[in-house]
């Protein structure tokens, strides 16, 4: 049979074109498939294209923008085509994770999260403080209504209660209740003052997770999405003491007594085994100072209002934010991280706490004003009898 025939009837069998029975007859068999070699535009700028692709983190439009400036003419495409094999590179190392075991009483890893729970026949937004200690995996969980700085710190100093003990450090996310900055590039972080003096107090490291690396504390990120599915999830509560009463049974009854897939071991036992003795010993030591903390806004009578009563300060600040601590029977308040006012608590509800120095610039005339009428506003004899002093 010629060859002809031949090509004819294998492409006929196969299905496929007399020309390709041809080339492969002539090659002799089966040959991978050649891409044609092309100069692409950027080709004589692959290693330029690459460090600003890795500089950048993945961001294809950030690069186009950096080539233009550099006289660079070509199109967003042609750029997101060039940067294509190495957005797997980049995929992979943001995944790539090293599994780190800690040692007994090396590091308690500490989180936020929310859910909704039934609370009083209501649909109630719970925030959920989760603390989990590295070695054993006991939990601790607190309910709360928000996420602030004192929820935080109440929470740690109850885990501590809770453990029987202090862990070396504490590992948290990047919270702006607890950490001021945190460069993704150069890891330096600068943790709030607050947060420096409370683990000062209980003689504990503070550590925050790598920016967008949430990984960083998985034991405590996993738990937290156990706490929801576990603990939280189709149950209803008649109130919040009932929800936090159904929390410490969870945590004796389920969490503590189950076999973790981690360890294999329940962390109860681990803990009892191995880490508890690790802990720094409380001996005796008194809670931080601090009891509250409010955000409050300075209004136009001077002063902010904290249980009812009203604390004054300068007039400077009026209709600005500031931080209000609540703390060994003062009020501190703050205005950028500076103190700006101090009182003593007042025990007593509906009363005005001025300081005189804080008057000055006031204008007298509203000294003369009548009577204000509504016992909820200060009677003008107040400031008279303060001013008057110094008039």
């Amino acid at each position: 049979m010629s060859l002809v025939g031949g090509a004819r009837r294998i492409a006929r069998e196969l299905g496929c074109s007399r020309n390709t029975v041809r080339r492969y007859l002539r090659q002799g068999g089966w040959r991978p498939y050649r891409k044609p070699d092309r100069v692409r535009a950027l080709d004589a700028h692959r290693e330029r294209v690459t460090r600003l692709f890795e500089q950048h983190r993945g961001n294809a439009a950030v690069v186009h923008q950096e080539l233009t400036k550099q006289g660079v003419d070509v199109s967003l495409r042609t750029v997101e085509r060039a940067v294509r094999p190495h957005r797997q590179k980049l995929k992979a190392e943001a995944q790539a994770t090293v599994r780190f075991e800690t040692r007994p009483g090396r590091q308690l890893q500490a989180d936020f999260g929310q859910c909704s729970a039934v609370i009083g026949g209501t649909l109630t937004k719970v925030h959920l403080c989760v603390l989990t200690l590295g070695y054993s995996r006991r939990t601790f969980v607190k309910p709360w209504t928000c996420e602030r700085r004192a929820q935080w710190l109440t929470t740690f100093e109850e885990a501590f209660a809770h453990f029987g003990g202090v862990p070396e450090e504490l590992l948290v996310d990047n919270a702006r209740a607890l950490v001021d900055r945190h460069d993704a590039r150069t890891r330096e972080v600068v943790f709030h003052r607050t947060f420096r003096e409370f683990c000062k107090h209980w003689g504990i490291r503070p550590r925050a997770c790598a920016p967008y690396r949430a990984r960083t504390k998985g034991k405590d990120e996993r738990t937290v999405g156990y706490v929801k599915r576990n603990a939280i999830a189709g149950h209803t509560f008649d109130s919040w003491e009932h929800l936090e009463q159904h929390l410490r049974w969870w945590m004796r009854e389920v969490a503590d007594e189950r076999t973790h897939g981690t360890t294999g071991e329940k962390p109860r036992v681990r803990f009892a085994r191995d880490e508890a003795r690790a802990l720094q010993p409380l001996d005796g030591r008194p809670p931080y100072l601090l009891r509250r903390e409010l955000v409050r806004r300075v209004q136009t009578d001077l002063c902010v209002e904290v249980d009812t009563n009203h604390y004054s300060v300068p007039y400077e600040h009026i209709g600005k934010e500031v931080t209000v601590q609540v703390t060994g029977g003062e009020v501190l308040i703050f205005y950028a991280g500076e103190l700006i006012a101090h009182h003593p608590v007042c025990t007593r509800r509906r009363q005005w706490v001025v300081d005189t120095a804080h008057l000055k610039g006031v204008v007298r005339a509203r000294m003369d004003r009548p009577p204000a009428t509504s016992e909820l506003l200060r009677p003008l004899s107040v400031y008279e009898a303060i001013v008057g002093e110094t008039a």
